[in-house]
């Protein structure tokens, strides 16, 4: 509903301050326009940044991992300038789907798929349910595997299906972050700090009201109880970052599902938030590195 009054960002207009755009690529597949970035070699590592936030996010770690992967990071649908697509392509499953889709379009299998938060769900329920990335290193990003506990977990889909179906919440919301500080103040809520650069960038995405409607249609149709009560069965071998900081997610939680997990180590962050990877894209790639035991 009300999808038209919202479309997708326009590369044009945005291309010549985008990072490393030359490395930016739009693939048709599952119905979706995807905007994707690809640049290295080696093993096929892919991106899967969390709600809200784009293949921008990674901006920092794309070139301390390209020396060893064929690095793949897509905006996910509706989000920044990959097109939203059909009505569940925002849902858990949706997205998984529509990943297996570019994925096969690509001809491409992941060795490794690393999620930050949201996406970090994404990569759990795709390897779940695709035989062929049964091999696949699965690593969260400061992970949201389980609901928050207390009100958000059961006051925040509802509030967002309210929001998603109001012609006018994508709009007002756009016009709030065009404000200076509301960005800037969103972003120190999650515990992390990022610089000029970061904050512009999350400002110019929450600023079009296309992003956001499908931010706010991604939160409504997001359900976590399936992957929670599947997760015990995940059986790869599963690589947990978290930032001491995480106030988003909070670190006890990712250390709950760590212990769901039969193959999963966690490794602390210190001092870092939920954009620990932004915040310090060298010391999260030192850590990378050496769970994949190239250091």
């Amino acid at each position: 509903m009300f999808d038209s009054l919202y479309p997708t960002m326009q590369w044009a207009a945005h291309r010549h301050h985008w990072p490393h755009a030359s490395h930016s690529r739009f693939i048709h597949a599952g119905g979706i326009q995807w905007h994707v970035q690809v640049c290295g070699q080696g093993p096929c590592l892919l991106l899967l940044h969390g709600t809200g936030s784009g293949s921008f996010s990674w901006r920092g770690l794309l070139p301390l991992l390209s020396p060893y992967f064929q690095v793949i990071a897509p905006d996910l649908p509706g989000h920044a300038f990959t097109s939203r697509g059909a009505k569940d392509s925002l849902s858990l499953h949706g997205m998984g789907e529509g990943l297996r889709a570019l994925l096969l379009q690509m001809n491409l299998t992941p060795a490794v798929i690393a999620g930050h938060s949201a996406g970090a769900a994404i990569a759990a329920h795709m390897v779940l349910q695709q035989p062929s990335l049964a091999p696949t290193h699965v690593i969260g990003l400061n992970p949201a595997w389980l609901q928050i506990p207390g009100m958000p977990s059961w006051i925040f889909g509802p509030a967002a299906k309210l929001a998603a179906i109001n012609p006018i919440s994508a709009w007002a919301t756009a016009k709030l972050a065009g404000q200076p500080s509301v960005i800037a103040k969103s972003i120190a809520q999650t515990g992390s700090r990022l610089d000029e650069h970061g904050t512009a960038l999350y400002k110019t995405v929450f600023s079009h009201s296309g992003h956001v409607h499908s931010v706010l249609g991604m939160m409504a149709a997001w359900n976590l109880s399936e992957l929670a009560i599947k997760l015990p069965n995940l059986n790869n071998k599963v690589s947990i970052l978290v930032g001491s900081e995480d106030r988003t997610v909070p670190p006890e939680l990712a250390q709950k599902a760590c212990n769901m997990l039969p193959h999963a180590q966690l490794y602390l962050q210190p001092g870092l938030g939920h954009l620990a990877h932004e915040e310090d894209p060298q010391s999260t790639a030192a850590l990378l590195k050496k769970v994949w035991g190239l250091t």
